[in-house]
């Protein structure tokens, strides 16, 4: 990685300087508080956040894997998954690393969890330029792609790279598509929405699933009804059971999901044992099918 603004060196927005002048402790003294999500986390100097992406050098907040690539597929936009937008066309999808969440049960926790991207030797990182990433949309529209899904980890942690992107592939005439947690501050997804044409969202669970994720259930649905207002929306419910998939929290989803708009399709998706759960049986189809009867009685398009 040799670009001069690539990880470390670019730097983050959203974070405020907390550390005080008059500490001996340099580390105290650098001490960042991050805003980009409502983890808002309080970052040393020369520490990263929870996420992995974030990085306090010197009291100053930088997007530690800004252009890291760490996966990159043209894939059908169901498997993002949308049945909704542009249906038959295809995606061009790229990663990074980290996330803000921690999901026991994560499909992708080799890029996901678990270390700082930027130290870790597992890994050889590609940077690409914005600039190349709509380069290589513009190449593969001949196949069916109609613009770049930032998906594979949680791509509002890596927001700058995802903002410098977005504004190209708009101005390009092709489309941008998050997939998402959900997790992420109300300014900046304010600042993002206008360059984003869809979105899938997690919906989890409810507040005590949340909680055993390190996260909560309010900022999610704030972010699901921002996004309807400016974007497509779809989201996703990954069935668990003995986790999430209890009739009220199914109903409660449901419920909500209508009181922003009854249209918004929902997709209920089968567990399959990973990570850290995976010992735990998966989601039978019958589960997710009762799932899909509780949804539809508030939902006009629940897929399963």
């Amino acid at each position: 990685m040799n670009d001069p603004s690539a990880g470390n060196q670019y730097p983050a927005m959203f974070y405020t300087k907390t550390g005080t002048v008059s500490t001996d402790d340099e580390q105290n003294k650098n001490s960042v508080n991050c805003l980009l999500c409502p983890v808002g986390c309080e970052i040393s100097g020369g520490d990263y956040g929870l996420c992995g992406a974030r990085r306090n050098i010197a009291g100053k907040l930088y997007a530690a894997t800004y252009g890291m690539v760490s996966s990159i597929a043209l894939d059908p936009i169901e498997k993002k998954p949308f049945r909704m937008f542009y249906s038959g066309k295809r995606i061009l999808s790229l990663g990074s690393f980290g996330c803000n969440l921690g999901c026991p049960f994560c499909q992708n926790h080799e890029i996901a969890v678990g270390f700082n991207r930027c130290e870790n030797p597992r890994y050889k990182e590609e940077f690409i330029s914005p600039e190349k990433i709509v380069e290589l949309a513009k190449e593969t529209v001949p196949e069916g792609n109609i613009g770049i899904a930032y998906t594979y980890n949680e791509p509002l942690i890596g927001y700058e790279f995802v903002l410098d992107c977005a504004r190209r592939v708009c101005d390009a005439g092709l489309f941008n598509i998050l997939v998402t947690n959900g997790y992420i501050n109300p300014e900046p997804l304010e600042k993002l929405l206008p360059f984003i044409h869809a979105m899938n969202i997690d919906l989890k669970g409810g507040d005590g699933f949340y909680a055993k994720l390190g996260g909560s259930l309010g900022p999610v649905k704030e972010t699901i009804a921002a996004a309807h207002k400016h974007c497509h929306v779809e989201i996703t419910t990954l069935i668990i059971p003995d986790e999430n998939d209890s009739s009220e929290m199914i109903e409660s989803a449901a419920r909500f999901i209508a009181s922003v708009d009854p249209e918004i399709p929902l997709h209920l998706t089968r567990f399959f044992p990973r990570y850290k759960y995976s010992q735990k049986p998966a989601a039978s189809p019958e589960l997710t099918a009762a799932a899909g009867k509780i949804a539809k009685k508030y939902l006009k398009n629940v897929f399963i």
